[in-house]
């Protein structure tokens, strides 16, 4: 099992900034993948951006240029930076997990950009 604790989500102006974090603890594999998605109301929830523990990187196109997720192996942390907000970035960010064919997922936290 892995558990998975986010912070960060907030409400914030558009342009703003806000930082997530995520801590995995548990039985945690060396190889991984960790990463962030997001769920709009009323729709599918979709990759934000993902990194591997060798620190390969992918993300959504919406974000790119404006997130950055670097991760912190020593802490099983995973962090997204998140500038230039915009008000389609409202949504419930989840923070996950994934190794060998093991899926895991955090609570979810909010953010919500106001114009």
């Amino acid at each position: 099992q892995v558990q998975l604790v986010e912070s960060g989500g907030g409400l914030v102006q558009v342009g703003g900034s806000l930082r997530l974090s995520c801590a995995a603890s548990g039985s945690i594999f060396r190889i991984n993948t960790m990463g962030w998605y997001r769920q709009a109301p009323g729709k599918r929830r979709l990759l934000v951006a993902k990194i591997t523990s060798g620190g390969d990187t992918n993300y959504a196109d919406s974000v790119k240029g404006r997130f950055t997720i670097i991760r912190d192996n020593a802490k099983n942390t995973v962090y997204l930076q998140m500038n230039s907000l915009k008000p389609e970035d409202t949504a419930v960010y989840y923070c996950n997990y994934y190794s060998l064919t093991y899926d895991y997922w955090g609570q979810g936290t909010q953010v919500t950009v106001s114009s």
